[in-house]
């Protein structure tokens, strides 16, 4: 008796659904954008940051766009290339998203990126990064437009520290790293790595088991660190799309690391830097470093985090002077984006000088456009500190950022090598030698 009754109250239910979905399809017109003709144009991006200031840049874009909305879709940076590539090869990536060089080869050579030269003509590209514009340059094509710049490496270094050795800070910009008699990093870090008795690793009784105190960030970490002892040992990580680490100089750059690490102790063990990116770095704001090699993309948590007196100095120079690799951010416009017409003006706003500089106006990030930068330096100069050390060393010679076709590929094959090479384990030529073959072989597939 009761069934007719509640079959006719799911009939209700369901018409009321189906009436709303039918007003939802109205206002909507299906399509996800809003009623009116308004156009929605979707950016991806990971980092939260610079979200905050993209939201800021593109609500001064719809002041003169009012028929275009722009929305960011923020990724962790942990998951979004995989997401990235299953979204593109699937029709439902954003209409614009961030790349790094170390991706772009595939996206590019698979025809999934706008051609910025045809997108906002050849000029364009004359406003930003030059080192920005020639790596998201590929068979003579820009694919992207430059949105940040990571300048190049310095040294952070905690001053009460240095104080407490008797080390001048002054002292730092004079580093020099050698596998030769000339070496003169490895002695300072040997005297401002200190165990838990209070010994620095250059004393006879110094415990290695019970450091409290590092001298350095020697990791298996390649934008901050091995690129650039690659570099001013005069190797190379890549010909080309190849991997090539494989060479002398490079076998001389990572022993001195491993070494540093595994024979001298006065940087901390690769188990507990190899899984996590972040520990040298918390080490250092913990007071627990006195030096901290790395890039821009740090600068601001250390001028938020630190509760002691810090500075900026020179990279170490090596056998063939300071050598570094820089990396950029661009824009990608997507081919397959159903907006095209509102991609590229997007895309024009993003590399403008207005649209660009809000990146850099709390200072986390460098904007790639030309004549943005200045508000990048304004606002650190407003705060007293120093940051031309990252931008002094990008007059000297550079060694290219990894990336090609198949880098993804070969980049993963190569991890657990170089995991076993900083953990001390194996010959370092011969694991450099396995390494690369393996590299080789996976980007080929």
């Amino acid at each position: 008796m009761n069934r007719p009754r509640y079959s006719t109250l799911v009939a209700g239910a369901l018409a009321l659904v189906a009436v709303l979905l039918a007003a939802t399809a109205v206002l909507m017109d299906w399509s996800g954008e809003p009623h009116g003709g308004k156009i929605v144009v979707k950016v991806r991006l990971w980092a939260e940051p610079i979200a905050a200031a993209y939201r800021q840049s593109f609500e001064g874009f719809n002041r003169t766009h009012p028929n275009i909305e722009v929305r960011t879709n923020i990724v962790a940076y942990s998951t979004y290339f995989n997401t990235l590539r299953t979204d593109v090869a699937g029709g439902s990536a954003d209409d614009i998203f961030w790349l790094s060089n170390a991706y772009l080869a595939a996206y590019a050579d698979g025809g999934r990126l706008m051609n910025i030269g045809k997108t906002l003509g050849s000029g364009a590209a004359s406003a930003w990064e030059p080192a920005v514009v020639d790596q998201f340059t590929r068979g003579g094509v820009l694919w992207g437009v430059p949105q940040l710049t990571d300048a190049g490496i310095a040294v952070f270094y905690n001053a009460d520290l240095l104080a407490a050795a008797g080390v001048d800070p002054a002292q730092l910009n004079n580093m020099r790293w050698s596998p030769d008699g000339d070496d003169t990093l490895r002695p300072l870090l040997a005297r401002l790595t200190v165990d838990a008795d209070g010994n620095a690793a250059e004393a006879p009784g110094f415990d290695a088991a019970r450091v409290r105190q590092w001298g350095y960030n020697a990791a298996n970490d390649p934008q901050a660190i091995y690129l650039n002892y690659i570099g001013s040992a005069g190797g190379v990580f890549q010909r080309g799309d190849e991997f090539a680490f494989d060479n002398p100089a490079a076998v001389e750059a990572f022993r001195y690391l491993v070494g540093l690490i595994n024979d001298d102790h006065v940087a901390p063990p690769a188990s507990d830097t190899n899984d996590n990116g972040d520990f040298s770095r918390n080490q250092f704001l913990a007071g627990r470093m006195a030096l901290f090699q790395s890039g821009t993309y740090n600068l601001a948590a250390v001028a938020r985090d630190a509760r002691f007196r810090w500075g900026i100095a020179m990279l170490p120079t090596g056998p063939k002077g300071r050598v570094i690799v820089t990396n950029g951010i661009a824009a990608a416009g997507n081919s397959a984006s159903k907006h095209p017409d509102a991609v590229r003006q997007v895309l024009a706003w993003m590399g403008s000088r207005e649209g660009n500089e809000y990146l850099g106006r709390d200072g986390a990030a460098i904007p790639a456009v030309q004549s943005a930068q200045p508000v990048y330096f304004d606002y650190w100069a407003a705060r007293g500190i120093d940051v031309s050390p990252f931008f002094s060393v990008l007059d000297g010679p550079r060694i290219a950022a990894p990336g090609g076709a198949g880098f993804a590929a070969g980049d993963e094959a190569l991890r657990s090598y170089f995991d076993e090479m900083f953990l001390g384990r194996g010959d370092v030529a011969t694991t450099l030698r396995q390494a690369q073959a393996a590299a080789n072989a996976a980007a080929r597939r």
